[in-house]
Formats: structure tokens, C-alpha cells, sequence
């Protein structure tokens, strides 16, 4: 059986108690491979006293690969092996199973070396370099598996993972430029130069011109003087020869800076090197154009953005016997509101519910099906069918359950499907009478319910490449928007017609992907304010495991992705809430509503053009934590998912059940701030 079907709730393992006497031990600990070598750990439990304590089973995974199925360190089950594939550092973690049943684990760092380089070129991205500019050289690294990468210095992240641990030492020909001791190279006198790298043993050359700077004058405009934090400025740099003459193609360098209102606050921003500035804080900001030692500035006003509200909570439908996980709200056919959730690691019960009334949620009916775990429901666009997904059947058939709610307070069972689909279906979605369910983590059917008692399929899509992996996928103007852990997000035509597909034949034409390899779900965006059109790619990161039966620590953000050119995809901004992860979302408006785990409901302004870090730039609207005294964990958030429907936001929380809540026009009132209640 696969690694990923041991696995729930997004792969996660539990950590279910051995006493704290115990321990693993192994000699995965600081263990360091070559790339490709083949090692078989030996690992076993110690007690306090030095003896060998139970271990019936041990199994290893990649920390990174709960989410992803990493392929950096890959394993083989039947062997006990595993092999390094991706040089750097990795966290493995041993799990031991007693003959209880109960698990121990313990993370090891398992370190793999990066391939001995056999060649590097330089290059450099502007021809012109004038005196008092800094050179960015661009390594191109060929390694001894002939292995190429691309390397900006100027890019720490990127640059770091190749120079952190091996030396880079450079040298000129001559003075021409000086070197620092960061590495930095500052173009000093006109003239002819050669730039020697040394790095792991190997050497290259690059020779450069150093030109008098022709530029005598800086013109620096903008698009606005004054705006609210998270709006962006446009400048724009002209040049001017000793004659008066623009000069083309001059390579200017913006930066600033600034001193924020509040003296409590530091300014902060964020100014790209086309000349787009954004402010996080108000304050008053210096924004400069540079070329060489001729400058020019500006200064521009950063106001508040002023766009908090209150958000209060309207009405709950508490779940407190179990976990609750996805859900959705629905028209049904009589007119009225209805909402279906789901339950999680419990019985396989979906309930059913009246919210015509968001204050008084009522439970109204429900269906339990052979499964631990409903983890999502998805409702027909006519409101009559409802798609509910299983996992943990106890004939491991699993599958989906099609169900008739013309009558949401008498739902009925049409049909089971379970062809290809028996390794658990963690996430379905319903687009003009095809189902699209994922298969064990891996792939999703396409299926066909023209005639809800005789479904079939009809199509099927996969990465088909090794490790692949896939958590959700949202249907939406006939596009498929996948979301692939560690391989992110793939656009897929289902019917739109951009790359000729359709629900018999998806055709993928786009795909963003990024480095922490987490892309759990993904909406897309069209901008109302701006017309630019963005995929949200949100995070979902456990960093020690769910704990089922208290309070989680969540991690990860959302990638804002503008998406407008569909070859050229460029990540721009992200929403990021310090201390918690994020989950499912909702937008409309130019507004998000984002269920950020242990942070809550947020809702947050998204207008206008978007760019740096959306917290920092205080667009929160206001946000609203959903744990109840009464719930299945007393007073614990854990927002699941969130959906703006008929002027409400519901949302369903892990340990409280459904809940509706309203977001006035109010602004918060703050008058009883710091007061106690009794």
C-alpha cells in the first residue's frame, strides 16, 4: 500500500501518546548522503532506563512530503531504504508503532550534498555599466551529473542555496571595481576589467567595461502623490544627457525611504525595479531613482487605509459529539437556504441544514454513510443533487455518494460510485453534471451524473510524473484549477475552449509552482477594480502534525499569482497571518474570505492593484474567532471553510459545527477595549 494511503486529513500523522520516557533513536541523526546513494536506517525506541523499548513498526517520511509527497528524499517500503534525490538539508521523521498501536516520532536532519560543479559561466543582465553602479552577475552552474542552474547573486534565497557552504572568493584585474567582503562589486573608474570567480574548486571569467556615466540629469514622476496603504505608485525615470537629450535603455536603481506617522512604528514597503512602490505602514516615504552617483527624489504621503469594520458572529449550528470539515450552502429548489457539512474522523455522517434564518441555523436531516471521515460536500448548481465524499470505508471501497435534496429535510441516497476511487476521495467538485473527485491523493475522475443512479466516467486528469500528488480542484467558466502540493497549480481546460478541452479530454495550459511545495487549494480572481486576473494559491502546513484532540499549530500563507499572462505567471503579493495557517477561501467583490485555522475568519480588502505583504499593509477588514465553550474542543478556532452567501459569511469550524456571521458597515467600536467581563 502506498505511504499516502496510511495517511488522513491532508496526509497528516497523529501524534498519539507514548509517555515521555521514551525516545528514538537513529542513524538518520545529522546523517549526510551523496546525491542518489541508497541508505537503510536503523532506528528503534529507547526507555529511560537504556533498555529497548516496543516498536512493532517503523516508518519514515519526508516532513516536507506529509504535504507534498517531497521527492527530495524518497523511500522504499518493501526494502526499508531510502534515497537522496535534492541536494540541502532535510527533516525526516521516524515514526515507531507499538503493538498498541500507538506512535512515537522523531525528526532527524539527513543532509545530501550538492554534486561537485564542473563548470560555471557568468553573465551579467545590462551591458551598460556605469561608474557608482553595483555589477549583478548571473552564474550559470553546471555540476558533474551535468546538472544547470541559474543563479542571481542579488538573490539571496536563490544565491544562498549554492554559496551558503561552499566559499565564493572573487578577484579583478585591476581597480576598476571594488569588492566588498559580501561579494558585492561597485563599478569605481572607466575602463577594462575582469571579474575571476572561485567556487568549489573551479573557476570562470568574466570581462567588463566600465563606462563614464552619461546621465546629468534625473527627471522622477508618479501617478499619485498621496494614497492609502497598500496602494500602488507607479514612477517613472527619465534621463538627461549634458545636451538635454534623453538617454534610452538606462539601467535605474529605486529604493527608499521612510519615517512612519505613528513614532510607536517603523516604516515599511516594498519598490520593485520597474518603479511600482507600495507602503505598508502610513508615514512619509522618499522614493529615489539612481544611476550611477546622480539621483533624484520624490516624496509621497501614505495615508490609512481605513477599510476595518465590525464582524460579528449572526448564529451557530454547533457540532459538539465530532469534527466538522467542509460544507456548503445552497438555494434549494423550494427557494429556501440550506446548507450541507460534513464530519471528520467519526462515523461518516453528513448533516443537513436549514439557514434561512442565519441566526437560527437549524439541523434538519441527515445521511451516514460506510466511512470515518466526510471530508467534502459539493451541491449542484440546480440545488438538487449533493455530491458527499468518503474516506476510511470499512470495505475500503470509499468512492463518493450521490444524494437526491430536492427535499433537504428528507434527503435520499441515489447511488454510490466507487470505480477508481476505492483509495479515499478527499476532495470532489460539481460543474454542469460531471463530478470531478480526486483518487488517493493522486489524480481526479471525471463523472458523468446526467443520471444521478448511473454514473460514469468520462475523463480523468493527472501530472503523471513520478510523486505526484493532489489536494483540491475547483471548476470555474470551465476551467480546472488543480492544486498539486509541491508541483502548485495547473489550469486546465474542461470546457472553457482556450486549449480545446473538455470533460471527456482535460487539457492543461498553464502552471505556477513554488518552493514550499503546499499549494492546497486555489481560487481564481478576477480583479473588479483592476480587470488583472489572479490565481490565489493558499498554503496548508501542519508543522508537528494535526493533534485531533486539542489545539493546532498551523503555518503557511496565500501566493497571490497574476496570471494575466498565462506563459509568464509572476507571484506578486501574499496574505500572511503570523502564527497561522491557512485553509479554505471565498471572494467576491474584490473581497476575500479566508478561513485561517487557528486565526479565524478573516475577511480582507483585495482591491486595486496588488503587490508586497496584504496584512502588513493593514487591508484586514476585520476578522472573527469561531471557538465555542460549547464545542467538541471548548473554546478552540479551527475555521475549516468560508462562503459568502446572500449578504452573510458562513463558515464551518472544525470543533464547533456550521456558523453565520455578518460584516457590518460599522467600523469596530472600541469603546470597551481592555474592559473585564465577569
Amino acid at each position: 500500500m502506498k505511504f499516502l494511503k496510511l495517511l488522513s486529513l491532508s496526509l497528516f500523522f497523529f501524534k498519539i501518546g507514548f509517555s515521555q520516557d521514551k525516545m528514538i533513536v537513529s542513524d538518520l541523526d545529522n546523517l549526510t548522503l551523496n546525491l542518489g546513494e541508497i541508505f537503510k536506517p536503523v532506528s528503534k525506541v529507547i526507555l529511560s532506563d537504556g533498555s529497548t523499548g516496543d516498536c512493532m513498526n517503523i516508518i519514515y517520511y519526508n516532513k516536507k512530503g506529509v504535504f507534498s509527497s517531497a521527492k527530495s528524499i524518497t523511500f522504499d517500503r518493501s526494502e526499508g531504504t531510502l534515497k537522496a534525490n535534492e541536494p540541502g538539508t532535510h527533516e525526516i521523521v521516524a515514526v515507531c508503532i507499538d503493538s498498541q498501536g500507538k506512535r512515537l516520532s522523531k525528526t532527524f536532519n539527513v543532509n545530501v550534498n550538492y554534486p561537485k560543479i564542473k563548470e560555471i559561466k557568468l553573465s551579467i543582465n545590462d551591458e551598460n555599466i556605469y561608474i557608482g553602479n553595483y555589477v549583478k552577475l548571473i552564474y550559470e552552474i553546471t555540476d558533474e551529473l551535468d546538472n544547470k542552474r541559474m543563479v542571481d547573486y542579488w538573490n539571496y534565497e536563490n544565491a544562498s542555496k549554492y554559496f551558503s557552504k561552499v566559499g565564493v572568493t572573487l578577484s579583478s584585474s585591476n581597480k576598476k571595481v571594488k569588492i566588498d567582503e559580501s561579494n558585492n562589486i561597485l563599478a569605481a573608474e572607466e575602463g577594462k576589467t575582469s571579474i575571476v570567480v572561485f567556487f568549489d574548486g573551479v573557476s570562470a571569467k568574466i570581462d567588463l567595461e566600465i563606462k563614464m556615466n552619461p546621465v546629468v540629469k534625473l527627471d522622477l514622476t508618479s501617478d499619485a502623490f498621496n494614497a492609502r496603504s497598500g496602494d500602488v505608485i507607479n514612477f517613472s525615470a527619465t534621463a538627461y544627457d549634458r545636451k538635454n537629450n534623453e538617454l534610452e535603455n538606462i539601467p535605474f536603481e529605486f529604493s527608499f525611504t521612510g519615517k512612519s506617522f505613528d513614532k510607536s512604528n517603523s516604516a515599511s514597503g516594498l519598490i520593485l525595479e520597474d518603479g511600482r512602490f507600495v507602503g505598508d505602514v502610513p508615514g512619509k516615504y522618499i522614493i529615489s531613482a539612481k544611476i550611477g552617483n546622480i539621483t533624484t527624489s520624490k516624496v509621497v504621503n501614505i495615508f490609512p487605509r481605513n477599510v476595518k469594520r465590525e464582524i460579528s458572529n449572526v448564529g451557530r449550528g454547533i457540532v459538539n459529539d465530532r469534527h466538522t470539515s467542509d460544507f456548503w450552502i445552497f438555494e434549494g429548489v423550494d427557494g429556501g437556504d440550506y446548507g450541507v457539512t460534513g464530519t471528520w474522523g467519526s462515523d461518516g455522517t453528513a448533516f443537513f441544514w436549514d439557514v434561512s434564518n442565519p441566526s437560527n441555523l437549524k439541523k434538519i436531516d441527515s445521511v451516514q454513510v460506510d466511512a470515518r471521515t466526510v471530508n467534502d460536500v459539493k451541491v449542484s448548481q440546480d440545488g438538487k443533487i449533493c455530491i458527499i465524499s468518503r474516506e476510511g470505508a470499512s470495505n475500503r471501497k470509499n468512492g463518493m455518494i450521490i444524494i437526491d435534496i430536492s427535499n433537504p429535510r428528507d434527503v435520499k441516497i441515489i447511488s454510490e460510485y466507487t470505480k477508481n476511487l476505492t483509495g479515499g476521495v478527499h476532495n470532489i467538485f460539481i460543474d454542469n453534471n460531471h463530478v470531478y473527485a480526486l483518487s488517493n491523493g493522486e489524480r481526479y475522475y471525471i463523472i458523468n451524473i446526467d443520471d444521478p443512479s448511473n454514473p460514469y466516467e468520462v475523463g480523468m486528469f493527472e501530472l503523471n510524473k513520478e510523486g505526484q500528488s493532489i489536494h483540491d480542484v475547483w471548476i470555474e467558466d470551465g476551467i480546472a484549477y488543480s492544486s498539486n502540493w509541491r508541483d502548485g497549480v495547473y489550469l486546465v481546460d474542461v470546457g472553457n475552449g482556450i486549449a480545446g478541452g473538455s470533460p471527456s479530454n482535460p487539457v492543461s495550459f498553464g502552471n505556477y509552482s513554488y518552493d514550499s511545495g503546499a499549494n492546497h487549494a486555489t481560487f481564481p480572481f478576477k480583479s473588479k477594480s483592476t480587470g488583472k486576473f489572479y490565481t490565489i494559491l493558499g498554503d496548508e502546513i501542519f508543522p508537528n502534525g494535526v493533534n485531533p484532540n486539542g489545539t493546532n499549530e498551523t503555518a503557511g500563507f496565500l501566493h497571490f499569482v497574476d496570471f494575466s499572462d498565462l506563459n509568464n505567471p509572476i507571484e506578486v503579493a501574499r496574505y500572511e497571518l503570523p502564527g497561522h495557517g491557512s485553509h479554505n477561501y471565498w471572494i467576491k467583490d474584490d473581497i476575500l474570505y479566508v478561513a485561517m485555522y487557528t486565526g479565524g475568519l478573516r475577511v480582507v480588502d483585495i482591491s486595486g492593484d496588488l503587490l508586497g505583504d496584504l496584512y502588513k499593509q493593514d487591508r484586514e477588514i476585520g476578522y472573527l474567532l469561531t471557538g465555542s465553550p460549547n464545542g467538541y474542543i471548548p473554546n478552540d478556532t479551527m475555521v475549516w471553510g468560508a462562503q459568502l452567501y446572500k449578504g452573510h459569511v458562513f463558515y464551518s469550524d472544525f470543533n464547533t459545527g456550521l456558523g453565520a456571521a455578518k460584516v457590518s458597515s460599522n467600523k469596530p467600536d472600541n469603546s470597551k477595549t481592555n474592559q473585564y467581563i465577569n
